[in-house]
């Protein structure tokens, strides 16, 4: 068996030795103490049954013969009921044969009590006279006697149980703990010798181990060692918290290499947008103005100035979402303005996220997308809509969405397999696309986040973002 398979099996007998003496003491104690409590509550139920039932019924049955109450309205038979309520209850909570007889005794003589108070009734509602009504009032004063007598001989009989019940609790109890000293002299014992075993079959190859890690840092990481070491075991411990920390710095200046160099990449392919969307702005401001359309053109250069202001934001990567949508807003202005007769936009963006930061140029590629692969290749014209609104409490939600020609099914499964592409390369030639966009949003945010996209061919596309809901200074950082 491995080590580890020792010291657990080990410690699986240890603990079962320990666990199931407590295990079935505490069973044990349960059961007596239910038990017990069972004949207390039968005892205090029968004493309140025994205190209470004689007076209540005799003096009941007197007020409806002294003509003080009707017999209608007499409570005699709620008390009855009550008592009968209580036996039946009792009877279910005791476990005792000779204490079932007893109650069963007792329903008898409060089934006669009812008797002779149902008599008193018909005697009165044949209209009896007095001495007729006292002779069934003895009657049930008797019968109310007996079943005092027989309750308190019911109580007398739970008193005596519960010293039997004792007793045998008692018992019990000596029998567990000699059992419970037995074993756990066994657990000890055992404990004793698995832990010799252990030591010696763990010690053995710990010594060569930490022999060979030795000579290796003294070799190469002497400057790292302490001579205060006081055994194996914690030289062991430093000679690979060393080689550890060397490997993990490896590990993490390789890693940052790669993400900056996938950076550049995406810094790389940012860059190739503007210059070919700049180009064919100032065609068509040059166009506008050798035909005289000054109000086009001021408006046109507005929005080109203040997409160029956003895109620049001091060269910062993070900017507000309000800040992003403006800089869409002006982006499709230009558009628009080259676009009229195909292209119409609607930005709906909810005010309480406008705050929220987010990566720079996010959006735009997937509105140029929506222009240049849904609107334009329809040829019917259409609209492209950019939200932005609260996804719970600390997420949200943007989508870019247009009525375009859509994607064909087998071209929507190839871009579905490139966006759930983790390998992270960033694809230059193939220019700021979709899947593009996807890996850098994975790059910054996670993997948790990402592009999901919904098209049906000649009916339109849906791009749906979530990203994580934060505040910050959009200018704390140029990287």
């Amino acid at each position: 068996m491995s080590i580890r398979a020792k010291i657990l099996v080990s410690l699986c007998i240890v603990i079962f030795l320990m666990g199931i003496t407590n295990i079935v003491s505490m069973l044990q104690v349960l059961r007596y103490s239910r038990q017990y409590d069972a004949i207390i509550t039968n005892i205090t139920t029968a004493n309140s049954i025994s205190g209470s039932i004689k007076p209540d019924i005799d003096n009941e049955i007197w007020k409806i013969v002294s003509g003080k109450v009707k017999f209608s309205e007499g409570k005699q038979y709620e008390i009855i009921d009550n008592v009968n309520t209580k036996v039946h209850w009792m009877m279910d909570n005791t476990n005792s044969h000779q204490a079932r007889v007893k109650l069963d005794l007792i329903l008898r003589t409060l089934q006669s009590l009812k008797e002779y108070v149902d008599r008193m009734g018909d005697k009165i509602a044949h209209n009896s006279t007095a001495t007729e009504n006292e002779a069934v009032l003895e009657d049930i004063r008797f019968a109310s006697s007996v079943l005092e007598d027989v309750v308190q001989n019911y109580v007398l009989y739970e008193v005596h149980r519960t010293e039997t019940q004792y007793d045998v609790m008692r018992e019990g109890f000596v029998r567990w703990q000699i059992l419970s000293i037995f074993l756990i002299f066994s657990a000890v014992g055992f404990s004793v010798v698995a832990a010799w075993s252990l030591s010696r079959s763990i010690y053995t190859p710990i010594k060569k181990l930490h022999d060979v890690t030795t000579t290796i840092t003294k070799n190469d990481l002497q400057a790292l060692m302490t001579s205060d070491n006081v055994d194996e075991i914690t030289e062991l411990g430093m000679s690979f918290n060393i080689m550890i920390g060397k490997i993990k710095d490896l590990l993490d200046s390789k890693i940052k290499e790669q993400e900056n160099l996938k950076k550049a990449e995406l810094r790389a392919l940012q860059a190739q947008i503007n210059p070919h969307f700049l180009y064919n702005t100032l065609d068509t401001i040059i166009w506008m103005a050798e035909s005289k359309k000054t109000e086009q053109v001021i408006k046109i250069v507005s929005a080109l100035s203040d997409f160029f202001r956003i895109s620049l934001s001091k060269g910062m990567d993070w900017i507000t979402i309000g800040e992003e949508v403006e800089r869409i807003r002006s982006y499709l202005t230009i558009q628009k303005m080259r676009y009229s007769d195909i292209l119409d936009f609607k930005i709906d963006v909810d005010q309480e996220v406008a705050e929220n930061t987010i990566l720079k140029l996010v959006l735009q590629p997937l509105v140029e997308n929506a222009l240049y692969h849904g609107i334009k290749n329809k040829r019917q014209g259409g609209t492209i809509r950019v939200r932005a609104k609260r996804k719970g409490d600390d997420e949200i939600l943007l989508e870019v969405e247009d009525d375009g020609i859509g994607f064909l099914p087998e071209k929507l499964a190839k871009l579905r397999a490139e966006l759930e592409d983790d390998s992270g390369d960033i694809k230059l030639e193939s220019g700021f696309g979709i899947g593009n966009v996807n890996k850098r949003i994975r790059l910054y945010y996670g993997k948790p986040y990402g592009l999901f996209v919904q098209s049906e061919y000649n009916t339109g596309t849906r791009v749906t973002l979530v990203i994580p809901a934060k505040v910050e200074l959009a200018v704390n950082s140029p990287n």
